[in-house]
């Protein structure tokens, strides 16, 4: 393992294009990406073969939807009974992990990568042509069993989000939301309690 890719895995600054492993990691996801997004939409065995190939876990009852778009795919741990709607994008510059009876809807947005908000700590100044423009940190983020991520929602690295809890739709998720809640908004608040 490189050594920026083991500092994507600890959370500390890293530069992608720096690294062999993650860029061999990315083509490896753009070209299964590719073959997943064309799988006829009936062909359920392909799918179920590309998707456990792709992703680092897929569990029982997993339905994908097309233009599904991911950095790694190998950080995406996936339980049972899961639907993940169209068009949706997860960043899985570290884990990413989805329980069991999922409902994440269309053009939802998970982020693990982030970016220091100071320059100096962003930008890579090594003239290095084609090794990357900045540096980035990665949290993991966890969906736990039973939730409903509303469409739209973009959920920022490091959130978990409580067992059974509702997000809803276009919400901006940038702290963890607790159990049984239903949470709205930018930023996402807790709007009131769901009887477990």
């Amino acid at each position: 393992m490189s050594t920026e890719y083991e500092k994507c895995l600890a959370g500390e600054p890293f530069v992608g294009g720096k690294d062999p492993d993650l860029l061999r990691m990315i083509r490896r996801s753009r070209k299964l990406l590719r073959q997943l997004n064309d799988v006829e939409y009936a062909d359920a065995g392909e799918k179920e073969r590309l998707m456990r190939e792709l992703f680092g876990h897929v569990g029982k009852g997993v339905h994908l939807d097309i233009d599904f778009h991911c950095e790694l795919g190998r950080h995406i741990f996936i339980g049972d009974n899961v639907v993940i709607n169209m068009n949706c994008t997860f960043i899985d510059n570290h884990r990413i992990d989805i329980g069991n009876n999922v409902l994440i809807a269309p053009n939802v947005q998970i982020y693990t990568g982030t970016h220091s908000t100071r320059l100096s700590e962003r930008l890579v100044t090594e003239d290095i042509p084609g090794e990357g423009l900045c540096r980035t940190v990665a949290r993991p983020v966890k969906i736990e069993d039973g939730v409903w991520i509303g469409g739209g929602a973009i959920l920022l690295p490091g959130v978990t989000i409580g067992r059974n809890s509702v997000i809803g739709a276009g919400s901006v998720v940038t702290r963890s939301i607790p159990e049984n809640v239903v949470a709205v908004g930018n930023p996402c608040r807790v709007i009131k309690a769901i009887e477990p």
